[in-house]
This record gives structure tokens, sequence and C-alpha cells, in this order.
């Protein structure tokens, strides 16, 4: 099936919904869209810290300790948020429908946190089932602001289109099963010239349970509507010009990358920046649809589009990404390393914890690994003593490297490890990837080490990739 151009997946970060004002930005961006003969479809995340109010040692925990009042005390004040939003954007009658409707949602939240504090436990599908509150109401609102404009819109529960396993807390889509609910209920209202709007982050399991995409879900769902309508573009809104060389609070003079690969891209996003979410990447690389990347706050900006392959680079990365609060782990096992075996067993176990590994490196005697799950970090430990020597070390980041045909570049290693020689270097990895360079150090040494790579790789910034335009102006001023 060819792709149908003119319909655009338009995903609205938090901090693109926070409040009446970010609310009309975002409606202006959509109507700006729709003058341009496109199709918007619109995924909103939850208004800006609405996500940690509920789980985030707030109602949800609060309700799981047995403690009720201060969950609905939570609850209550989200409620008269969601309220005094609603009425700066909609009016009359509308207004009225739309408050019945927010206190519908606020109630059952209120029943649900009533329950879950009177048995004093929080399980991960209540902890579903909460949180999604945060997308269904932003996108109701969102849905009735568009009308109160005059912008045909139809507000669709996500629950009923993105169809998920039963694995709450980061469940997995059935992409064939969204296709569908898709293709039969979304591209008929698209086709109607109606502008649909859906929360992010939030799905259903085939039983009707409500679940959740886990970390950077939103952008996950507008990938995922984005790939089975087959559209043009997805668009990804946040509150930044794009993806950066490397993060602008470490590097104030860090410049805006104007093209780059999936494959770049997902690197980056796995390995620390967090514009983009690697997830994201995958449904828009199997129907080879760009995204972008691009800020509410400055829709005139080109942000940053990221296709299947990008245009060549003279400079040998395009980014730098930090990874902190990483963990070590040496497994020493000198009679058993070279077993048949051995190296099985140590990932079985990994596997068993579900718990990711970012960087291996091994010796003759040992295997040393880094991970990001501290929770599970003792358990691990635990197994992996009754087949290895075990020890770890704390407070170490990964410092990754991002940019097309690394070894084709001669000395490139010597430069990297040149400009950081006064840094302790724990770990190092390349030749896996022909576009990621990564180490480890300690997690204090991370600024210094950025702003040292940064400082010898883009002195002087292909001009075709990088905005060196918008350098040219802050130096000026």
């Amino acid at each position: 099936m060819s792709p149908r151009s003119n319909i655009v997946v338009m995903k609205f970060g938090g901090t693109s919904v926070e409040d009446a004002v970010a609310i009309e930005r975002t409606i202006s961006i959509v109507e700006d869209r729709r003058s341009r003969g496109r199709a918007p479809v619109v995924v909103v995340s939850a208004m800006s810290k609405v996500t940690d109010a509920l789980l985030a040692s707030s109602a949800a925990a609060h309700a799981g300790r047995g403690d009720r009042e201060p969950a609905l005390e939570i609850s209550s004040r989200l409620r008269v948020r969601h309220i005094e939003t609603s009425a700066r954007l909609v009016s009359g009658p509308p207004l009225t429908t739309l408050h019945a409707a927010i206190d519908e949602h606020f109630d059952s939240l209120d029943e649900l946190l009533r329950g879950i504090s009177a048995v004093g436990e929080l399980t991960a599908r209540t902890s579903d089932l909460i949180v999604s509150f945060g997308e269904r109401l932003s996108s109701l609102i969102i849905a009735a602001a568009f009308v109160e404009k005059g912008i045909a819109a139809a507000h669709i529960d996500a629950r009923t289109i993105i169809r998920t396993d039963g694995h709450h807390g980061k469940a997995i889509p059935q992409e064939r099963a969204i296709e569908h609910t898709l293709l039969t209920h979304v591209l008929p209202i698209i086709e109607e010239g109606i502008v649909p709007v859906m929360g992010g982050f939030i799905g259903a399991s085939e039983s009707g349970e409500t679940t959740t995409l886990g970390r950077g879900g939103s952008d996950y769902t507008a990938a995922l509507v984005g790939g089975g309508l087959h559209a043009g573009a997805i668009e990804i809104w946040t509150d930044v010009n794009g993806i950066m060389t490397t993060d602008p609070r470490i590097v104030p003079e860090a410049l805006r990358v104007k093209t780059i690969s999936f494959e770049e891209a997902a690197e980056l996003a796995y390995f620390g920046a967090k514009v983009l979410h690697p997830a994201t990447i995958l449904p828009a690389v199997q129907k080879n649809i760009p995204v972008l990347v691009l800020n509410s706050r400055n829709p005139e900006n080109e942000g940053t589009r990221i296709t299947a392959i990008a245009p060549p680079c003279s400079s040998p990365f395009k980014c730098i990404a930090a990874k902190k609060k990483l963990t070590i782990i040496d497994i020493v096992a000198s009679r058993m390393l070279l077993a048949h075996g051995f190296l099985k067993m140590v990932f079985d176990i990994f596997d068993r914890h579900q718990c990711a590994i970012d960087m291996v490196s091994t010796s003759e005697v040992s295997i040393s690994v880094t991970v990001d799950s501290r929770e599970s970090l003792p358990a691990i430990c635990e197994d992996l003593a009754k087949i290895a020597d075990v020890k770890y070390e704390s407070a170490k980041a990964l410092i990754c490297l991002v940019g097309e045909d690394i070894r084709g570049h001669s000395g490139i290693a010597a430069q990297v490890f040149g400009a950081i020689s006064h840094v302790n270097i724990r770990m190092i990895s390349q030749g896996a990837s022909e576009i990621n360079m990564s180490f480890m150090i300690n997690e204090e040494d991370v600024d210094e080490a950025v702003r040292s790579l940064h400082k010898k790789f883009f002195v002087s910034p292909d001009p075709a990739i990088f905005d060196v335009e918008a350098r040219a102006v802050t130096s000026n001023a």
C-alpha cells in the first residue's frame, strides 16, 4: 500500500499541552497543517507534570500505602487544574458538557484511589489505570478546544485503537490489530475532513484492561498510528528545536542537527538523548515514513528530519549523548568462562530479571556488563554469584558518540581519547556498530568529558547537516 502522503500524525508532548496558552499554540500549529492541505491526526500526552502527580510519590503511591486523604487531595488539585484549563478554551453549552465529562473521569479516579487505599496495595494493573487518566483527560479537552475554534475534530479513546498484550507498565503493541482498528475506525473520520484527537501512551489488552506503553509511550503511539495509516509524515512536537549535537544544558553552544538517519537517531535515543524514544523509530523505519522533531514554542524552526538514509556528513560525529546512573557488573569465572554454555547462563539471568544490558566487554577470565536497573541489581548479583565471582560499581555513565561510518575515519579513536585524556575510562565499545563509539566513565566526569569532545569535533561543523547559522547568531549576540 502506498503512503497516504496527505496524512500527518502530530504528537504533542506534555509541555506543548501544559495549559490553555500552550493548547492554543497547538491548535494554531494543527490549523497551519490543515491550511496546507494536510490531514492531521493528533496524539497528545498528559498535561505537563500530571503523570508524575498521578504516580511518582503522589496519588497512586499514597493510595498504595493506604493514605487515602493525601491521594484524594492530589486528585482534587488535578480536577481543578483541568476544569480551569478547559474553561479558558471552551464556552457555552459545550463547556457544560465537557465539565460533566471531566467530573465523571475524576469521580472514577477518586473511587479507584479509595479502593486501592482500602486494600493498601498498588498493582501494575491499577497503576496503569490510574496513569491513563492524564492522556484521557488532555485528549478530551483538546478535542473540545478544536471544535470551539471551528475545527471539525473527534475525540477517540486510544484504548479502542492501540491493542496490546497484557504486560502492564510496558505493554507490547499488536501492530496488525492496531492497523485494523485504525483503518476501520480512524481513517473514515480523516476522509470526512475531521481531525482525530487521541491520547498517547495508553492502550488496552484483548480483554479490555487498560495498559501503558512505558517511557516515551506517546511517541510510540504516534509512530504506531503513522505506520498503521501509512502516513506521509510523523511530527514529534516538543519544547526544543529538534535533536541537538549534545545536551545544551552541558554545552550551551550545542547545534541543531538538521537531518539524521533512523539508525543514528535510534542509537542516540537509546543512549540518553531525551528528545525521542527509540521505539518511535521502529514503525517509521518499517514503512519508510520520515519523522520530524519540532518545537511547539518555535514552530517556524525547521527542527530535525529523520529519514532512512541521511546525506553524507564531513564531520565524523553528529551527536554526543550521555546516559547516567549506570552500574558496571564484573563477572569473573576463570575456570568456567570458556566452558560451553557459560555466556548463555549469564545472559539468561539478565533475561529472567528483564534487565537490559547497555554494553558488554570480555577478557579471558571475566565479563563486564553495564545496566541501568538498580531495583533488580541485588537479585541479579545473587543469581550470578551461583556461577561466578561478582562485583559491581555504581555511579557510572556511558558516553556515546554517533555518526556515519565511524570505522572509516582513520585514527578516530586516538582523537576521541586524546580529547579526554584527563578522564578515567572504565570500559570501551567500538566495532559492534559502524555508527556508534561508546565508553564508560564516572558520573562526576560527564560534563567535562562532553564539553571537551564537543569542542574537539564541532569546531567546523558541516553546514549541510548542522544549523551553523544559529551558532553565528548566538556568537554575535
